[in-house]
């Protein structure tokens, strides 16, 4: 997202992970607020998100003035720039300087916050006021704020993940589309990539390396439409024929082009992802992958080269399942301790299922829709390159993460992994694979406990 509040890959979100005692089950007490208020009387919210950009706080304030017209007995005093730590500390030790409505960006927290009861449970609410919570979000956003059959959050607009291309390097090269399968990825990037006299880099066509921005193992393997665990809720992915399959195209995605060490070392001559030395922006990569926010961005820096935006492309086995994506979100939700719990709901429920709201907001900071009618709306951002991500969140295939007991540590775990495997560490992958199931069995294990 546009944003000074991007999507962190798992590896920047350990930190957030080392606050998992707060949220186990029997931390938190659900006991502690009230849904015996009335909402119609005159009650001030607290609601603490974690957006800080001027234009985005900006799209916050404009959403809460448009709530306000329409409850007026409502008045809501915003937190904006807060850490889900914060939130969570807050929450557990409640009293009345803790929010009432709170949001993420870590969709992998969920599982925690509605194993913990740190955030309520919403079904009650989304019956009493008769919406229909399937009809009226994308199947994967209802996934991925839900937990064990505890709606505790809602999907407040979403990202998803497709690719940004160099229309001025495909045409040089005699490329005359993006690819779609991932044979076809790997013969474009090579005949992208160019090389200085001593052997250098000087264009690459894809970096497939797994530090790279937003180049997270989950963002990749979404396009298996992979099962990270059984129904047991045990560890699958030694048992899930595309974990090897996508760990090994990774490699050789990696040994096309020219090998681990030296994408390493080009890598390494990359700026910041945010800044004006990003590595597409720069020239540097011809293909990247990266979210619906960064067309904003491109537009706004004047790159000088044409680009477009395509999905990220498929296993060559599932060509047919070309146009999904990956996708998640931010997620709002009630706090167990506020005692206004109903005039909460009615702050969510405008936040997330109302049309014209979601529409606007995602307008407003150029994030997907998180409604299907949203979704659907032709008052959205008409923009070609953001149409393509519009597209990849309507698409039934498009997948998230499932949220766990202890948030996003299988994703951590996952990834350091796989880091092992592109850096040629791992001499026997089925092995490997079956060690990394027992670890994440043994941490889901320990924080269930």
């Amino acid at each position: 997202m546009p944003r000074s509040r991007r999507r962190l890959p798992p590896t920047v979100l350990l930190p957030l992970l080392m606050i998992a005692g707060l949220l186990l089950p029997g931390c938190a007490n659900p006991g502690a607020g009230s849904a015996a208020d009335d909402p119609t009387r005159p009650v001030t919210l607290r609601f603490w998100h974690g957006w800080s950009e001027k234009r985005e706080v900006k799209a916050i304030d404009d959403s809460l003035a448009r709530f306000h017209r329409l409850h007026p007995n409502i008045r809501v005093k915003t937190t904006g720039n807060v850490t889900d730590a914060t939130v969570n500390q807050a929450l557990r030790a409640g009293g009345g300087a803790a929010p009432d409505v709170v949001s993420s960006f870590t969709t992998n927290n969920v599982g925690q916050y509605c194993s913990s009861g740190m955030w309520v449970d919403l079904d009650p609410f989304l019956a009493k006021s008769g919406v229909d919570k399937t009809a009226v979000f994308p199947r994967t956003l209802l996934d991925y704020s839900a937990y064990e059959g505890r709606q505790c959050a809602l999907p407040l607009l979403a990202d998803a993940y497709g690719m940004y291309y160099n229309l001025d390097a495909f045409e040089k090269a005699g490329v005359s589309r993006a690819p779609r399968t991932l044979s076809e990825l790997k013969e474009t990037a090579v005949k992208l990539t160019e090389r200085a006299a001593d052997g250098s880099y000087r264009q690459l066509g894809f970096m497939p390396n797994l530090r790279l921005y937003q180049n997270s193992v989950d963002r990749f393997f979404a396009q298996w439409g992979p099962r990270y665990f059984d129904d047991k809720g045990k560890s699958a992915l030694a048992r899930e024929p595309a974990t090897k399959r996508f760990l090994t195209t990774q490699r050789d995605l990696v040994t096309a082009l020219g090998g681990y060490g030296p994408l390493e070392t080009f890598r390494a001559t990359f700026g910041e992802e945010m800044s004006s030395q990003n590595a597409f922006l720069t020239g540097k990569l011809a293909m990247h992958m990266d979210g619906e926010w960064r067309g904003l961005m491109l537009a706004k820096a004047a790159p000088g080269f044409r680009w477009a935006t395509a999905p990220m492309p498929v296993p060559d086995d599932r060509a047919d399942t070309y146009g999904r994506g990956y996708l998640t979100g931010t997620v709002a939700g009630i706090a167990h301790s506020s005692k206004h719990q109903n005039a909460a709901w009615e702050l969510v429920k405008f936040l997330t299922t109302d049309t014209d709201q979601v529409v606007a907001f995602a307008n407003a900071i150029h994030n997907v829709p998180s409604t299907n009618a949203a979704l659907a709306s032709p008052r959205l951002d008409a923009d070609p390159a953001f149409q393509t991500f519009l597209r990849i969140a309507r698409d039934p295939r498009s997948t998230g993460m499932p949220p766990s007991v202890n948030g996003g540590q299988y994703i951590v775990t996952f990834q350091d992994f796989a880091y092992d495997v592109e850096a040629g560490k791992v001499r026997d992958l089925d092995k490997g694979l079956r060690a990394l199931d027992r670890q994440i069995d043994d941490d889901n294990l320990q924080s269930a406990t």
